[in-house]
């Protein structure tokens, strides 16, 4: 029922979303006497920052067309290279570029598409020969496909990381740290050649023991029960994921939204003050960070459950007791692969210290292929975008992976 009451709520906002847009391009046309008026410019924004808020939104192209190196335009197109039910690993292919460090860029499973990291790829490209995982929209995933569990996560990131093939470095943003790290290790006891070579985790809750957020406040203050019974739904009929369990993409944002209630209504209301100024500049980067940020996808149930109970809830991974496939994750047995530990002074997701976890726990790993990083003055998604992200993280990450490179 509630994802049915969802459905008809946001099909409302869409029609109403439309009805606004139409209004506020009628009080700025200049055929209609009422655009003239002392109140039109500000009628005209408040009916636009609502037609913004409630349109519908699906998911996000990255539009990547070029990028420059060494002072040139270097063409880009984008080449699906493995397909799975859950995801896809896409290569973003400079054209008329060889060579270069191969770098498999995680995105999280976690309400968002992998788009939401355009600005990480957009940095790392000139540079890289990057790829991403492209997490597919959990209800548009046919039941008779199965689960998808932690698990399985790990399997997809081995799998990814042996197609791509040995020499190839791996960053994980946020959520993804703790199955990267888990690939890593297994990788490392199997002497696996395709291991990444190095692994840089930004924000990611390794050890959420560590400075807790309230988001892991949320996922310990209730038993594990309590999110099965009240954040898990059915999907609808009219999607081919019929059937499947799943957390919501909207009940996740709602919950961020949330949290951050009061930056997000101050966000808006800039907005609204820009356009009323004639400030279409600095209203479309507000709409463009809330386009992304609002487009968001269902998580498979079973991932989101094991994710609460196992990293937030029982901590197995720091603890040494995370198994996969009847075998545990030995951290020590992480013995080459170069770990960069990013964080951000003023991060509310993951707090200072539980990324940083992942090289105390690596204790078979030398000094020298660890390293830690602090951001200051940045939050969660200023660790992998904005600028912030391109002009002084990004440059420790090529730096990191630069060193260990061995192409």
């Amino acid at each position: 029922m509630l994802y049915n009451a969802y459905e008809v709520q946001r099909s409302l906002l869409a029609g109403a979303s439309a009805f606004a847009d139409m209004g506020a391009q009628w009080m700025q046309n200049p055929i209609n006497p009422l655009a003239y008026g002392a109140v039109a410019p500000v009628f005209a924004s408040g009916l636009d920052v609502f037609a913004h808020a409630a349109a519908p939104r699906g998911k996000p192209a990255f539009g990547f067309t070029e990028t420059t190196i060494d002072g040139r335009h270097v063409p880009i197109h984008e080449e699906i290279v493995l397909r799975k039910p859950f995801g896809q690993l896409k290569r973003f292919v400079r054209e008329g570029v060889d060579g270069g460090p191969k770098l498999l860029i995680v995105a999280p499973m976690s309400g968002h598409y992998a788009t939401l990291l355009r600005g990480t790829v957009e940095r790392m490209l000139p540079g890289h020969d990057v790829y991403i995982t492209d997490w597919r929209d959990a209800k548009l995933v046919p039941v008779d496909n199965g689960q998808f569990g932690i698990e399985d996560y790990v399997d997809y990131v081995i799998e990814f990381l042996r197609h791509i093939g040995p020499n190839t470095h791996m960053l994980a943003v946020c959520q993804p740290s703790v199955p990267c790290y888990a690939a890593a290790a297994i990788m490392s006891a199997e002497k696996d050649p395709a291991r990444p070579v190095s692994l840089t985790m930004m924000g990611g809750p390794i050890d959420t023991r560590e400075a807790p957020t309230e988001v892991n406040t949320v996922a310990t203050q209730r038993p594990h029960a309590w999110f099965e019974q009240n954040v898990i739904v059915d999907v609808p009929f009219y999607y081919p994921g019929y059937g499947r369990r799943v957390y919501p993409g909207f009940l996740q944002l709602s919950g961020f939204m949330a949290m951050n209630l009061g930056n997000h209504m101050n966000s808006h209301w800039a907005m609204f003050k820009h356009l009323v100024a004639g400030d279409g500049e600095s209203a479309d980067q507000t709409k463009t960070f809330y386009d992304e940020y609002r487009s968001v996808c269902d998580m498979p149930a079973e991932f989101y459950l094991e994710t609460i109970d196992v990293v937030f809830q029982q901590h197995l991974l720091p603890k040494g007791e995370m198994m996969h496939r009847g075998q545990r994750v030995d951290p020590t047995a992480i013995t080459d692969v170069a770990i960069l530990a990013i964080e951000g002074e003023r991060d509310d997701i993951s707090g200072i210290g539980q990324t940083k976890a992942s090289l105390t726990i690596a204790t078979a790993l030398p000094d020298e292929k660890k390293q830690y990083y602090l951001a200051e003055s940045v939050g969660h998604y200023g660790i992998f975008n904005g600028r912030r992200w391109r002009e002084t993280i990004a440059p420790v990450v090529e730096a990191w992976i630069a060193k260990h490179d061995a192409a």
